[in-house]
């Protein structure tokens, strides 16, 4: 019996496979369980057309990012932190100082996981790396300034 997977099933295969499986094994556990469907024309097309929104999706997101990413790179923010010894930030700055700043200063809210950083202990400007999508990445400017 062919049955389109629903789910990810271990040993078997990911979601949105057609597989060929033994009678038994698709009545009694595949589809009872809810991991899969039989493969009939409806669902076989029903699939095809979850397939084109989740690539439409992907495509929109991935696009955005793109967008996202070329408007950081023309920004800067401004952080400013007490002075310690020798010129040197007395702490450091975070991705958290970072990703709140940047809400504040720009109202573009960025998730704090996203900055992929050192942190920051010296004054000046620092470009810092963020991961918006797998295949994206933007850098914004901090400047670091003495309060």
């Amino acid at each position: 019996m062919k049955v389109i997977l629903l789910q990810d099933v271990k040993k078997l295969g990911k979601k949105g496979d057609i597989l060929e499986v033994n009678d038994g094994y698709a009545r009694n556990y595949i589809l009872p369980q809810k991991l899969g469907v039989e493969a009939n024309n409806a669902n076989k097309n029903d699939l095809k057309l979850q397939k084109n929104n989740e690539a439409k999706v992907a495509q929109e997101q991935l696009d955005a990012a793109k967008a996202l990413a070329e408007e950081l790179s023309t920004k800067k923010i401004t952080v400013t932190m007490k002075a310690g010894e020798n010129g040197r930030v007395f702490g450091s700055v975070a991705s958290k100082e970072i990703s709140e700043e940047t809400k504040k200063q720009l109202d573009i809210v960025i998730d704090k996981k996203k900055i992929v950083m050192e942190p920051i202990k010296t004054f000046g400007v620092h470009e810092v790396n963020i991961k918006l999508h797998p295949q994206v990445m933007a850098t914004l400017r901090v400047q670091v300034e003495e309060k």
